[in-house]
């Protein structure tokens, strides 16, 4: 390829190596994260409702067990579809990096290393997301659907167990942006000189 057409894709291309202004997979990611644990805590609060019935009668809230599990239920759902576009964006934003070289994370990865395990990591947690939503289905429409438990605790410690998984995760795909200036749009945008505020406006 050219030198002439490398710098005519260049300058299309905004101050994080993609082609928009601000990258989209960390704001997925936190949809993904906010709703699974809210999925998970609504779960939780349905399960333990008779300890918490007392407590919403005084304060005069109109919930029912079914409430809480229909939060959870819809919050999984929800998080299920949102993440195949997280790990996409992903993906797709993670094959336009250009991760500063010969550093090391606060665990001891390189930027390589810390990349492939963020991808891999990502495709694994959809695979794990994706079977606790079957799970979660199969016990409110099937094995559950009569009881007024409507989820195991096999089923929330492992949406626990998910929640740490997350946590590491996460951990990695902080450490390419903080360590490693894979696309931190206003990081760039001052390496380059430029001021973040009038770019991103």
């Amino acid at each position: 390829m050219s030198d002439e057409l490398l710098n005519e894709v260049a300058s299309r291309l905004g101050p994080n190596g993609l082609p928009y202004a601000i990258p989209i997979h960390p704001n997925l990611v936190h949809l993904t994260l906010g709703l699974f644990i809210i999925a998970i805590a609504f779960d939780v609060a349905g399960t333990l409702f008779p300890l918490e019935r007392p407590l919403l009668k005084i304060l005069a809230i109109p919930a029912t067990r079914s409430n809480f599990y229909d939060v959870g239920w819809y919050n999984l759902l929800a998080a299920s579809i949102i993440t195949f576009f997280t790990v996409a964006a992903g993906f797709f934003e993670m094959f336009l990096a250009t991760p500063a070289a010969n550093l090391k994370s606060a665990w001891g990865l390189g930027p390589t290393t810390t990349m492939l395990a963020h991808g891999v990591g990502g495709v694994i947690l959809l695979f794990f997301m994706v079977a606790m939503t079957v799970w979660r289905g199969f016990q409110r429409f099937s094995w559950r659907k009569d009881r007024a438990q409507q989820v195991q605790w096999t089923y929330l410690g492992a949406g626990f167990v998910m929640l740490f998984l997350l946590f590491v995760h996460g951990t990695l795909g902080a450490h390419l942006g903080a360590e490693f200036g894979v696309h931190v749009t206003a990081d760039d945008l001052l390496r380059i000189g430029q001021d973040p505020n009038a770019v991103l406006r």
